[in-house]
């Protein structure tokens, strides 16, 4: 993700994230989440969809930044 976060991502805790091609492909939760306290891994189609996406769990919602 393109945002510098110390420590583990708390999963959940935003509702928007800003992703780069490095992050592909696009699961939520991302790796770097904390894991116990969310949902199981989906795949997301960022690059399909427009360069944006929703996770179907969560709602998070990704964009992919150029």
């Amino acid at each position: 993700m393109s945002n510098v976060v110390e420590g583990p991502i708390e999963a959940n805790a935003q509702n928007r994230y800003e992703v780069t091609e490095a992050d592909l492909p696009l699961h939520c939760p991302m790796d770097g989440m904390s894991l116990w306290n969310s949902h199981p891994r989906v795949f997301m189609p960022i690059e399909d969809d427009g360069g944006e996406s929703t996770c179907p769990y969560c709602g998070a919602h990704y964009v992919l930044k150029k």
